[in-house]
């Protein structure tokens, strides 16, 4: 199993849920190897069709999973996925590619797996061009969309959430601003399952409920213990702030082909001591160290 992009938050998750289910395990970092000494952490920018080549004659994987992008790198994240499709068609094995729900413009009540994409930012764009690829170099591989990714303190909207409470009117959350909010491990249980049972096409996998950021903010300041009071609600549209506003994610079809449950926010955000981990079958089970 290779994890390209094993050191970011929903790689270093997918690594550590990889390695105790048993899986040989190599691992890609752009910088610096992530925490999981049983992983094989082997040095790697996507941008590089050359140097992608070379890690996948290194380490041969039957299986990969993509989550490496860069929201403001057409090439990370648009290049990048192309060269991960080639060096898998060339090397054999099946591939899982991570997309977002970002390749959507929010024009629409909410979106199933098998709407196209309509992205209205750069970001949604680069997103969109990778699925382009990798379809068109992989026919059969999955392609999961997912949305917001939370949980174990590691995500950007989390770290948000604590700064604008440290830091009263350093800015707002907005509430025009909707997504379905998924949480990292029940995400990564999903990706494994659909790399080792081989699940191809697309797939929406995120999470039961489809919440504000200012909601969401909320929601993560209790679970820390945080006085939500300290958060200020604005509004995106009227801040002009480029990028779709309301996107729902429509599960309903890739929920009936997996055993993995996908909790909402409300869910899996409501008991302030818990972490949460996923068992190597795909079981939610709790975890209460850091």
């Amino acid at each position: 199993m290779l994890i390209v992009g094993g050191s970011g938050h929903l790689g270093g998750e997918l690594v550590r849920l990889c390695v105790a289910a048993g899986h040989e395990v190599g691992a890609t970092c752009h910088t610096r190897p992530g925490n999981d000494p049983d992983a094989r952490w082997l040095p790697l920018d996507v941008r590089s069709r050359e140097a992608v080549a070379a890690v996948f004659d290194a380490f041969r994987p039957e299986v990969t999973i993509n989550t490496a992008y860069r929201s403001s790198d057409w090439t990370a994240t648009a290049d990048g996925a192309a060269h991960v499709a080639v060096a898998v068609a060339r090397s054999g094995g099946r591939l899982v590619h991570v997309s977002s729900d970002a390749v959507f413009s929010g024009s629409a009540p909410s979106y199933a797996e098998a709407c196209l994409p309509d992205p209205i930012s750069p970001y949604g764009a680069a997103k969109a061009a990778a699925e382009t690829a990798v379809r068109a170099v992989l026919p059969d591989a999955a392609i999961a969309r997912t949305s917001l990714i939370i949980g174990r303190g590691g995500s950007a909207h989390e770290a948000l959430v604590h700064s604008l409470v440290a830091r009263p009117g350093s800015g707002v959350l907005f509430k025009d601003d909707v997504r379905c909010p998924v949480h990292v491990s029940d995400l990564a249980a999903a990706l494994a399952e659909v790399a080792v049972r081989g699940c191809p096409g697309v797939l929406h996998v995120a999470g039961a409920d489809a919440v504000s950021r200012y909601e969401l903010g909320v929601l993560i300041a209790r679970r820390d213990g945080l006085d939500e009071a300290l958060l200020v609600a604005g509004s995106r549209a009227e801040a002009g702030v480029p990028g779709p506003l309301e996107v729902r994610l429509d599960c309903s079809a890739t929920r009936r082909r997996l055993g993995t449950r996908l909790r909402g926010a409300r869910e899996f955000l409501a008991e302030p001591a818990a972490r949460h981990a996923a068992a190597p079958d795909g079981r939610t089970v709790r975890d209460t160290t850091s």
